[in-house]
């Protein structure tokens, strides 16, 4: 008397079935019918130092030990683009949540479904950074910025957006080096900048005070007035002498001696002027060289501090990072993730792993308890 088959469906393995059919033929319908398909956009850059060159040998060695200057450069946007501040740009200009919570990406996926169902902004961190990377090849120091999105136009404006924003950033590291590089210097060019004032307002001053302009060419012009006044005396002292030896009685005497005694009153009057009195020129003359050093070492301290700000300047100027752009963000054509067949696939196997482990160790476990 034979044993009547069972059916179909009592004859499979319930764990084959659970371990391997159910979890297939589910990974089929999800990559087949319900995952959103997930656009790449990828852009290349590279940071650079102009002034940065390979000299070669034992040089090279010690240049290339550590970060560089444009590794540095590289770092601080990758961490910038990584950061909450970048989220917070594109969420402000580009609506960056509602581009991964829109209701045509499967609820798996987007941000606010089964995975994500919370909506803060540290929630939306954590999502943004599995959607962005920012690989840097340490050899070539170039830089692959990766963004994923749900449409081919949200992934290349994220990463044109993000690549703006890495220029920016370069672009302010810059000016602050620029600013703390020149600010000790330009300490320097204001107070030289005060003191050539300071000494000018001191020379303008005293000019006003003392009536005099300079008194050392003033004083060679009163030198010669005042020898023009001797050379007058002269003459007329001749003239007198010759006038007392011939004729004595000549009215024109009494004149002459007059005319003497004036010139040389008018002599030591304008001699004075020059040297010998408390508002001479030689005294005023003192006061008016220490002002005149003033000025002069003022103008020449403005002068070595106004090239030491231009040599800062120019050193802060070698030492300036670059961005240049190597590929453009791309505008994707076709969906890269998920790679659906290969998820059935991996989902079958997996179940297969399973399926055999568990057969086993339920196999043994009834072989132990017949025993």
């Amino acid at each position: 008397m034979t044993t009547p088959k069972k059916p179909f469906w009592q004859r499979i393995n319930k764990l084959f079935l659970a371990t391997v059919v159910i979890p297939t033929a589910l990974s089929g319908v999800y990559f087949g019918l319900i995952a959103s398909g997930q656009y790449i956009s990828d852009s290349s850059f590279v940071i650079y130092n102009p002034q940065q060159t390979n000299t070669g040998g034992f040089s090279s060695l010690l240049a290339t030990a550590g970060l560089s200057h444009s590794s540095s450069g590289a770092y601080s946007v990758r961490d910038y683009v990584l950061s909450r501040d970048a989220l917070a740009e594109l969420q402000r200009t580009l609506d960056y949540r509602q581009m991964v919570s829109n209701d045509h990406i499967d609820v798996f996926n987007r941000f606010g479904g089964i995975f994500w169902p919370y909506s803060s902004f540290e929630q939306l961190f954590e999502y943004y950074k599995k959607m962005v990377a920012d690989n840097i090849d340490t050899v070539s120091n170039i830089s692959t910025l990766r963004v994923t999105a749900y449409t081919a136009q949200d992934a290349q404006r994220i990463n044109a957006k993000l690549l703006a924003l890495g220029q920016d950033l370069i672009n302010r590291l810059n000016a602050q080096a620029n600013e703390e590089a020149v600010r000790f210097y330009k300490q320097d060019v204001a107070k030289a900048e005060a003191k050539v004032r300071a000494a000018s307002l001191a020379m303008a001053a005293y000019r006003n005070k003392q009536g005099v302009f300079n008194p050392a060419p003033e004083s060679a012009l009163q030198l010669q007035l005042v020898a023009k006044l001797q050379d007058q005396l002269i003459a007329t002292q001749t003239q007198l002498s010759q006038m007392l030896s011939t004729t004595p009685d000549n009215p024109q005497v009494p004149l002459l001696r007059k005319g003497v005694e004036d010139l040389k009153q008018e002599i030591a009057r304008q001699s004075a002027k020059v040297a010998g009195g408390g508002n001479s020129l030689a005294t005023k003359a003192s006061p008016y060289e220490q002002l005149v050093l003033n000025q002069t070492f003022a103008e020449k301290e403005l002068a070595a501090a106004l090239a030491a700000l231009e040599q800062a300047r120019i050193t802060a100027q070698k030492q300036q990072l670059f961005v240049e752009v190597i590929a453009k963000p791309s505008l994707p054509d076709q969906a890269m993730e998920p790679k659906r067949i290969r998820g059935v696939l991996a989902t079958f196997v997996v179940g297969l792993l399973l399926w055999g482990v568990l057969s086993v160790i339920i196999g043994g476990v009834k072989e132990h308890h017949d025993r």
